[in-house]
């Protein structure tokens, strides 16, 4: 499973980069906003740390307006995956964008139908939104699950990026489930680090190499 981390903080992304935990980026309008930054600066930022793939999203409404700036922000790097929402117009910006050769990533996807719709019109991933399910009382892995097993049926190569990662454990379902990738928030991915168990255990350690009165360095 690939990482990509759900975020526009340039330094949170630097430095789970530098340990191997970045696959690629995901960002949004929320977190454009959040880190304060001009989208066309910080994307390229961005696109200069990771390797991978950095979907930067369009705020066109209209095809032909999303198509226009989805190849502006398709310009500033050659790892960006141009972001739509699954919308009707979503998708024939979707078809436009892949037939020239850019990644197109498909947002807000709630529904194995919206996927398979993405999948038709050549969409490199799927966002489908666990979380935001999840608050609603619907099963948001279990959406995973069908797009899983609907794409597998039929050998569509769209990748699925599970989103709106809120826990570790999600993040482990969707391993399980067969996800191609998951964007997580910065948190989310150092939190897959913590057990209550590896914390105890370091505390005895710990206290058994302080009665042995030795040291290493």
């Amino acid at each position: 499973m690939r990482f990509f981390v759900d975020t526009a903080d340039v330094a949170a992304i630097a430095e789970l980069n530098d340990l191997g935990m970045v696959d690629g980026v995901t960002t949004n309008p929320s977190l454009i906003l959040k880190s304060g930054r001009d989208i066309l600066e910080v994307t390229k930022e961005i696109c200069a740390i990771v390797s991978g793939p950095v979907s930067a999203e369009v705020v066109a409404l209209r095809a032909d307006d999303m198509i226009a700036e989805g190849r502006k922000l398709a310009a500033i790097a050659p790892n960006i995956a141009v972001k739509v929402p699954l919308t009707w117009d979503g998708l024939k910006t979707c078809k436009v964008l892949t037939g020239e050769g850019f990644m197109v990533n498909v947002t807000l996807c709630f529904s194995a139908n919206q996927a398979l719709l993405a999948a038709k019109a050549g969409a490199t991933f799927i966002s489908p939104f666990i979380g935001r399910l999840d608050d609603i009382n619907l099963d948001g892995l279990e959406v995973i699950s069908d797009i899983r097993q609907i794409y597998d049926n039929y050998g569509f190569e769209t990748q699925i990026l599970a989103a709106s990662v809120r826990s570790a454990n999600h993040v482990t379902q969707c391993a399980l489930i067969g996800a191609d990738v998951v964007t997580a928030p910065p948190a989310v991915i150092k939190a897959m680090a913590s057990h209550v168990l590896t914390d105890k255990g370091l505390e005895q350690f710990m206290k058994d190499w302080a009665k042995t009165g030795q040291k290493i360095l």
